[in-house]
């Protein structure tokens, strides 16, 4: 059985989180905090495998509660359940030592699959955490695009759209947008602007 504590200052939120694990027969919620401080006191005091985090509460902030309960009970795994998924959020909440980062809009069975992931020593991260991680590990070395990803870039940096790119490709506009997601993920970037930017500064572009 894992044991589950949720630490939340939004009582609907608890409940609704508290809903998602009344039928799994492998978790049970073992109790609730409403703040950092309560939750790091609570994870001690119940002897809890798992906390599914907040970031932003009164008292003290999912971040440094992440670090005290570092310290307090080291074996417990953290995982971030949070609205926000901004650089300045993702990454000190995983140098704190949390063992994953998800949002609140995750469904209940990736939710569930995460807390059974984290009781195995494994790190969840939401898609958009992932982006932020990597594009601050790739800068600013970045890791190398694919000739077909320069080419994308080029006819982009030209101005031409997914559906002009893919006709002089002779590959379908999924595709292009694919290999577009790939480059924005590799420069570290966000958009096609910023990627085009990028491609020149990195000598990718002429």
């Amino acid at each position: 059985m894992i044991r589950v504590l949720i630490v939340d200052d939004h009582p609907i939120v608890r409940n609704g989180l508290r809903g998602a694990f009344v039928d799994v027969p492998d978790v049970e919620v073992a109790g609730e905090a409403a703040d950092g401080k309560e939750g790091v006191s609570e994870a001690v005091r119940l002897g809890v495998d798992v906390v599914l985090m907040d970031l932003r509460m009164p008292e003290m902030d999912g971040v440094r509660a992440i670090v005290e309960l570092g310290r307090a009970a080291p074996t417990v795994r953290v995982l971030v359940l949070t609205t926000f998924d901004s650089e300045s959020d993702v990454l000190p909440a995983i140098e704190a030592g949390a063992a994953g980062y998800l949002l609140k809009d995750t469904p209940p069975e990736d939710l569930i699959r995460a807390v059974r992931a984290a009781h195995r020593g494994e790190s969840v991260l939401a898609p958009s955490a992932a982006r932020q991680l990597m594009g601050r590990v790739r800068r600013p070395g970045g890791l190398a695009l694919s000739d077909r990803e320069v080419e994308v870039l080029r006819l982009v940096a030209d101005g031409a759209s997914n559906r002009e790119a893919a006709r002089q490709l002779f590959i379908s506009e999924a595709s292009i947008k694919t290999h577009l997601q790939h480059v924005y993920d590799k420069l570290g970037v966000r958009d096609r602007a910023a990627a085009v930017g990028e491609g020149y500064r990195r000598g990718l572009l002429r």
